[in-house]
Parts: structure tokens; sequence; C-alpha cells
């Protein structure tokens, strides 16, 4: 058999695993921080953005002209400098044509382009058109003026600019959101006029403190308008670090005794603030509200009422529960995660960012100014060389006609540089009239009075700082307005307590053998009267209040709570407890307690053993409820019985052996949790257990279950069972010694 030759790695890079992968992870997450995620301070965009705003430049759809179909720029983007997902990049110029997402939207959208209500709802490239802004000009309007870098596209074919010459601070007019590779931004949109007077106290006095700049940026300004709540010294420690969150509130007014909210806070959808109004409403979270629309239309863009079921409802308190349980108020976190002018991405304050952006502006301005000069400079010495080519205009002609090589003829003979000689001899024949000499002579005087002007703007930082503010002055008189978002200081939202939220009413709670459980108006109902599912049938019931928290014993000890008025009604099946609460595999429930936290029952487990315990400390929010009764191993817990308020009160409880023992409350130790103390003496011998207990008073009887039978005993007649705790007491009569029930009724 041949042998194989060895293998050849001669010119093949060989690396360990660890850095190739930790290269090649940071390469991507450096791509995605820089070329994808974070907005530059420069222009304030996104590369997407900034390419989807350049293209739609170079294909002329500008404010005047007409709409063009968005499938168009999306294709010349994708295809010939963003090499991505066109639905991504759809999405982005969506994004920027959205006037309730952006403060300035960059493009003029005709068609669908979503809604307040669904951002996302917008129709496909193939049926909206698009154009730019007029806002988009202050990013555009100097890119061909020499103000930028360009450089090659994806695939080295064409060129694009590395930035767009913004003439305002659009990183925080439009704000941007954006998540890279372990870093984020959220920058808010802010006022136009606000920000353009902070820049000016900037340039007048580089050592503006940020309180002062503060006196103009008093905070964010969405384009939904709303109201910021938050303290100013929290908008303050934003404007300082650089993070920070803040909170915004709807406002709304009161219509003929209705709640008509006007504006949603940012990124708020009115349909959602139904649905969260509408559930409350279904779950009885919310009655004294009878309903709520939404009357949004062209001229009204929020208007949701919010009917009240009677003018004696606090509306105010009812808008201060929404605040507090719905996105009618949100916070708003602020991280001002920028990439710099040195290219590295840096979370800035208020006062750094504008400082920053201002390095930009001046040095864009700046590069416009030399390439103008060079320009003018260009012109004039073309225009030095016509002027020459005037003054001697037959001998050019006869140099022209009889040379075979004029240009290096013109040159020598009138000492001129090889552009001046092109330009005369581009010169058409029908401008060689004696006026043109006029003409070059106005043009000459025009343009030296430019370089004039252009050199003493060069050459004095006082000048080029007064031009930047002219231009920043005139931006914000032509393209600003008033702030949309007021910023009012408020305490925090406090939802009103479920208890006051609910009429109080008498309640009967009913727990099914299969731990279904419902809720029936009044006391009057018979539980064991009612209708339950096939192979289903009564267990236990408590009588209360709706305003009360029912207390669900499970075989295991544990306890659970539900409020009454959240159990559903009785007139149907009820639900499984399992479906709210997390009981142990296995568990089932024993019975059921409703009353005040302070009233008193008792907890006991067929080994017989038991405890007092309040109410209150049977109270869980937990699902998978408290462990509050010790069950031991083999054994499970009795239904609880209430402890009512009477000295005389005594303690029943039965054995499988058909024996009855009664002793006072008073005797039976209280305890907060535990295996608790004997109750009754249970024989060690054989199967005995302890099947009831239920506690008497004075003015009731004892009721005694056995089967589909039961016997009622006289509150006198327990006598014949009394002992003391912990005793086996005394048989019943023949016939009921298979207790499976014990209650109480009125006497």
């Amino acid at each position: 058999m041949p042998t194989q030759p060895p293998l050849n790695f001669e010119g093949v890079e060989r690396q360990p695993l660890r850095t190739f992968t930790e290269k090649a992870y940071l390469d991507y997450s450096m791509y995605v921080i820089l070329d994808r995620a974070l907005p530059h301070i420069g222009d304030g965009l996104k590369p997407v953005q900034r390419r989807i705003v350049y293209v739609m430049s170079e294909q002329g759809s500008w404010q005047a002209a007409k709409h063009k179909k968005a499938a168009r720029a999306i294709g010349d983007v994708i295809g010939k400098y963003h090499p991505h997902g066109d639905s991504a990049c759809y999405e982005a110029m969506v994004l920027m044509a959205q006037p309730f997402s952006y403060r300035y939207p960059l493009v003029d959208g005709q068609g669908n382009f979503g809604s307040s209500d669904d951002p996302k709802s917008f129709a496909a490239y193939r049926y909206t058109e698009a154009r730019l802004t007029r806002y988009s000009e202050l990013l555009l309007s100097e890119l061909g003026q020499g103000t930028v870098e360009w450089v090659p596209n994806f695939d080295g074919t064409m060129e694009e600019p590395r930035l767009l010459p913004a003439r305002v601070p659009n990183i925080l007019l439009n704000g941007a959101t954006g998540i890279a590779v372990g870093m984020a931004t959220d920058i808010p949109p802010h006022n136009l006029r606000e920000v353009v007077n902070a820049c000016i106290k900037l340039l007048e006095d580089p050592d503006t403190p940020l309180r002062e700049l503060m006196k103009d940026v008093k905070g964010p300004d969405f384009p939904t308008g709303a109201e910021i709540i938050s303290p100013k010294a929290d908008i303050k420690q934003i404007y300082e670090t650089g993070n920070g969150t803040f909170r915004a509130r709807a406002t709304y007014e009161l219509e003929d005794g209705e709640i008509v909210i006007t504006e949603l806070p940012y990124q708020v959808s009115g349909s959602k603030i139904q649905e969260q109004v509408a559930a409350q409403i279904t779950a009885k979270k919310l009655p004294m509200v009878e309903n709520i629309r939404d009357e949004s239309d062209h001229e009204h863009p929020t208007r949701i009422v919010i009917v009240p079921k009677s003018n004696r409802v606090d509306l105010v308190q009812v808008m201060n529960h929404l605040f507090a349980t719905t996105d009618l108020e949100r916070t708003y976190r602020v991280n001002l995660n920028i990439i710099g002018l040195d290219g590295k991405p840096r979370v800035m304050g208020l006062k750094d960012l504008l400082e920053e952006w201002l390095k930009y502006r001046i040095d864009t301005v700046t590069r416009r100014l030399q390439w103008r000069l060079e320009k003018v400079k260009s012109r004039l010495h073309i225009l030095e060389g016509l002027l020459v080519a005037f003054l001697n205009l037959d001998e050019v002609i006869r140099i022209i006609r009889r040379e075979d090589e004029p240009k290096p003829v013109l040159m020598k003979r009138f000492k001129i540089t090889e552009i001046q000689a092109d330009a005369i001899l581009d010169t058409r024949l029908r401008h060689l009239a004696k006026l043109e000499e006029m003409k070059i002579r106005g043009e000459q005087d025009e343009l030296a009075a430019e370089q004039d002007r252009l050199d003493k703007l060069l050459g004095s930082k006082a000048k080029l700082k007064k031009l930047v503010r002219d231009e920043l002055e005139a931006a914000a008189k032509e393209f600003g307005d008033d702030r949309r978002t007021k910023i009012v200081e408020r305490a925090a939202a406090v939802a009103i307590d479920e208890t006051e939220l609910v009429s109080t009413e008498p309640t009967t709670v009913i727990l099914s053998e299969r731990g279904w459980v419902r809720a029936a108006k009044g006391h009057e109902i018979d539980p064991t009267s009612i209708s339950y599912k096939t192979g289903d049938a009564f267990l236990a019931a408590a009588r209360g209040k709706n305003t009360q928290q029912a207390v669900f014993l499970d075989s295991t000890g544990r306890t659970y709570t539900l409020i009454a008025h959240s159990l559903p009604s009785a007139r149907g099946n009820g639900e499984p407890l399992s479906g709210r609460l997390d009981p142990p595999e296995g568990a089932t429930f024993s019975g059921v307690l409703i009353g005040e936290a302070e009233e008193k029952c008792v907890l006991a487990s067929d080994a017989g053993y038991g405890f007092v315990v309040n109410l209150g400390e049977l109270h869980s929010r937990n699902k998978a409820g408290k462990a509050v009764l010790k069950v031991p191993e083999g054994s499970k817990s009795l239904a609880p019985a209430l402890v009512p308020a009477d000295e005389k009160a005594l303690i029943c409880a039965t054995s499988s052996e058909g024996k009855m023992l009664v002793f006072p409350v008073k005797d039976l130790p209280e305890l907060p949790k535990g295996k608790g103390n004997k109750i009754f003496g249970v024989s060690g011998k054989g199967d005995e257990t302890m099947t009831a207990i239920a506690v008497i008073t004075s003015a009731q009887n004892l009721v005694v279950y056995s089967g589909e039978r039961k016997m009622t005993i006289k509150y006198a007649d327990l006598k014949e069972y009394k002992g003391e705790r912990a005793q086996r007491g005394a048989v019943l009569p023949r016939g009921w010694r298979k207790v499976d029930k014990l209650d109480v009724e009125p006497a």
C-alpha cells in the first residue's frame, strides 16, 4: 500500500485558535461600533442613514423635485455603498421620514410610512415614494465645496463622503438609538433653537458653565410633545455625565366630565394605551371608568377619551393611577455615546459634545473657505491670461492661424502659464467682442474683493467664529420652532390601592374538591346546591368581603392568597387554582378562609397537631405560596377553621376511630408557623388519624357530616366530649363514627 506524502504547510499562516478568535471578534465588534450602530458627532448619522441621504441628493430628490420611488434610492444605496439587507436599509429610511420618530425629519415620504400607533406598519418600498426635506439641506448644501473627505465605497469603484458637512448639531436635534457590541447609545431629540443658542454661547465664551448652557437647553424635546416630569437635578446629571434617566408623562385635559389625552410620551402607541386601560377595566381594576375610545384624526393626531362612570369620580386620581400602571408615563434612558472626531466612541456630557461639534463645524467652514479661495485664485489667474489675449487680440489670432503648435508660442510670447494658454485657446470666436474685456475686468474686481474677504476670514479666528455664529442663527431662524415638550417637575404617580378600586360587598368563596374556585355575591348562597364539573364536588366555602384576601391551604401545609374580587364569578364553573398558583407537585387543596389580617384561625394536620395563627401570617404574594404548617411525613393538612372572638369558643376535633374531643380554644398555643402542639391524642398504633376540626361559639351548633347524612349537636350537649387538649375524647354515637367533615351553624 503506497504511503501518502506529508502535508505541506509552507506559506500558510499558523496561529493559536485563541488569538485568531479574539482578533476576529474584536474586528467584528469594532465594525459594528464604528460602521453600523453608533452615530458620528459630525453629522449625527449612522453610515446607513448617511448613505441614504447622500444617494437621494445624488438622484436629485430635493424638496423642490417630485417624489421618487423609495425602491430607487434603496437599490442605489445597497448596490453602490451599503452591502446589507434591503429591509433594514428601507426601515432606516422610513424612520427618517416619520414625524413622530424624528424631531426634524430628513425624508419627506409619500404613501404609508407607518403610524404612531404602529411605526412598523409601513408599506413596502415598491409602493412608497420619497424625497428629501428642506431640513436635510442643512446636512448636504456644502457637500460639493471641499468640506469633507471622500473615501472609496465597499468595492472601490466609487467614492462616498466620509461625513456630511452639517450646519447644525444634528446629533442632538434628532437623537439616536443603537446597540453595538459591549456598548449602546440612547440620545433623545432636542429643540433646534435651544441647541443653537447654547452653541452661540460657547462660541462667544468657551468657559461658559453647564448651568448657563442649561438655561437654553432645558431638556429633551420630543416630536410628540407630552411633558418631562423629572427634577432638574436629574436632567443636570444627564448633561454632566452623559448618562442617566428621566420620566416623561402624557398630557390631558378635562372636557365635559371626561378625560381627553392630547399628547403621548415619545414612542408610546395610542392603541397600546387603549389595550392597557381596557384590560384593567375588564379585570375590574378600574371600576370607576366606564369606557375608553380613540377620537384621533388628521386634525387631532392624539385624542384618547376616557369616560368615567359618574361625575363623582376623582379624575385626577384616575389619571395618577393610569400614569403609574400604563405607558402614559415612561422612564427613558440616556447614554450620550458618540463617535468623536478622533474616530473613537465615548460618552460625552452636553458641554463636551457641543464643544466637539463646534470644532467640527469650524473646521468644515475653514475647509469650505479655503476651497472657495482656491477657486477664486484659479479664476483670477485665468482671467489675467484672458485679459492679455484681449489686449493683444490680433497677435493672438495671427499665432493661432500660422503656428502648428500655438500653445508654447503663446506661452513664450506673452509670458503666460499653460493653464492660461489653454483658456485662451478654448475661448469661442463670439466671445472675442470688445465688450468681453469690460466683463473680464468687472469679474476681476469682484473676485479680488472676494479673495480679500476670504483672506481676512481665514486670517482671523474671531471673524471665523462670527461667520459660524451667523450661519447658525440663520439656520435657527429658518428651521427652528417652539419647544413641544414641556418640562414640569411633578411627583411620581402612585397607583390606587387595589382594595380602594372596588366597592365593598359581601362575597362567598367556593372551593371544589379538584381545586376549582369561584366567588358568589352575598352570603345567602348554598355552595352545595350549585353545579360542579363532572367528577367534581363541593369541598369548602368561606364568607367575607370581596376586598379581603382569600387564603387557600394545600395538603402540604402551604398557604396562598388571592384578592376575593379577582376570582371568577360563581355563575360559571370558575377556574382551577393551579392556573394562578404554583403548588408542589401532587398537592391538593384542603380549604379556604377569608377575613381581616388580625383575625385568627386554627391550622392542623391529620397527625393530630396544630396551632392558632393570625390570618395575616398566612398571606403570601408568591405564586408558590408560603410554608406555614409543618405536616409530618405521610400526613396531610385538614380544612382550617376561623376562630370567632368569643371567650367560650371551643375546638372540636374528631378521629378516624369515631371519637370526638372538645376543649377551649385558649388551651391551644398561638404560633406564626410550625408543626404546632398536640390537639387530639391520636393512637400510635394502626392508622388512626384526626379527621376534622371546627371552632364553635356558645351561639352556634356543631354539624357533623358522615357521607350524605348530617347530625346537629347543640353547644350545651358538647360537654359529653369535653376533655383536656391532647386527650383521645369520647366515642360518638353509633352510625356517626365515620366523620367526613365538621361545620357550624347558628343556634
